[in-house]
């Protein structure tokens, strides 16, 4: 990890927050220190450097959420539904403070995003 890397992350969790997401999403925690600026498209699957330092491709989650959302157990629809995988049970959900999340929406997705949340969807998602 060299320092320009660290720089151009930490301007990227600075877009993210400024331009597109005040907040968690699903946990509505707005404390930075507690937020982890995820991609949508993941940095190792991006064609382009202005691909991973798009703002529009980054979401600010709580670092549970964040995990669920890396490794495809939940991802969402440009209407702000979340998808949670079948392979994700209630059970851990409920344990990780989640209970009930499929039926909960989020705010819709701003016009930039909906390409990335399509990737995820596609490639990510376990469904």
């Amino acid at each position: 990890c060299s320092v320009t890397t660290v720089v151009l992350s930490v301007t990227a969790a600075q877009a993210v927050r400024a331009r597109l997401e005040p907040a968690c999403r699903v946990t509505g925690v707005a404390n930075p220190w507690l937020l982890i600026a995820s991609h949508i498209k993941p940095w190792r699957a991006c064609a382009t450097a202005a691909e991973r330092l798009d703002g529009a491709n980054g979401l600010l989650l709580t670092p549970h959420v964040d995990l669920l959302f890396d490794r495809g157990f939940i991802s969402f629809e440009t209407a702000g539904t979340v998808l949670v995988s079948p392979r994700l049970s209630a059970a851990d959900l409920a344990r990780l403070g989640l209970r009930g999340l499929g039926a909960r929406g989020v705010r819709p997705f701003a016009g930039r995003q909906t390409g990335y949340l399509d990737w995820h969807r596609r490639w990510v998602f376990l469904s």
